[in-house]
């Protein structure tokens, strides 16, 4: 599928994963609408062809108003990119008492249903598009992690809503096959990413050494290439790709 003369959506889209997807899908061609948080919107930097929506994937009212821009833009939406997420560290039972309940929705609500809500409404308006010449409308990547798989301690919400976003990636492809909509997903491993900046060298380092090769952390850049080989590569479909130099998580 061509990148160049579309529309995309990319949600987390003002910073680390999202804003090299965005950055990389405007440097295809494509006109890139890059939802986030207000507050991140406000920290954004200007990029070339990429416009910034400020909304919250788990209002589908937002994200509606979010996708009509994208509609209105007169480009076909082909690309959606879902790399929104939260990812907060509480064990079952810790030293305060039970995990909270609320903070369980919350990341289940943002992880897994802010994913569905993008990608249901992104859908609708993407299955009104004309067919390219293969029949194909578009694609949506969706973003997991290697928790789903290998969920470390105090990782219990998070893992389980990205297990979530790999469980819907078949039966949603699936879903979709119909209107010519691919989906997939990525779970990357250890990437370099803002919520690793604040951390010291020595412990960069330290994770850097755990992964079997290349032993280094992932870099945005190299997710965005790989959303980018996913858009293109048109018989990729219902797949979970894990992007994680081979590495496997340790139960700490």
């Amino acid at each position: 599928m061509q990148i160049t003369g579309t529309a995309a959506i990319v949600t987390g889209g003002a910073s680390g994963l999202g804003a090299a997807t965005a950055r990389a899908l405007a440097e295809a061609g494509a006109e890139v609408f890059a939802l986030d948080l207000p507050a991140a919107v406000e920290q954004a930097g200007p990029v070339d062809g990429v416009s910034y929506v400020p909304a919250d994937v788990t209002d589908g009212g937002q994200v509606q108003a979010a996708v009509d821009a994208a509609v209105a833009s007169g480009r076909p939406l082909r690309t959606v990119v879902n790399c929104a997420g939260i990812g907060p560290s509480t064990r079952i039972l810790g030293r305060s008492g039970p995990h909270d309940l609320d903070l369980f929705r919350k990341v289940v609500e943002v992880n897994l249903v802010g994913t569905f809500t993008v990608l249901t409404l992104a859908a609708a308006a993407i299955a009104e598009t004309e067919p390219d010449d293969t029949g194909q409308r578009g694609v949506v990547v969706n973003t997991a992690s290697i928790a789903a798989f290998d969920g470390q301690i105090g990782q219990v919400a998070y893992a389980a809503s990205k297990s979530g976003v790999v469980g819907l990636t078949l039966p949603a492809a699936r879903d979709l096959a119909g209107r010519g909509i691919r989906v997939c997903t990525i779970a990357p491993g250890l990437v370099d990413t803002p919520m690793l900046a604040t951390v010291s060298d020595e412990f960069r380092a330290g994770l850097a050494a755990g992964i079997p090769f290349p032993q280094r952390l992932g870099s945005p850049q190299e997710y965005a290439r790989l959303v980018t080989m996913i858009v293109e590569h048109d018989y990729l479909n219902g797949e979970t790709i894990r992007m994680d130099g081979a590495l496997r998580m340790a139960p700490r």
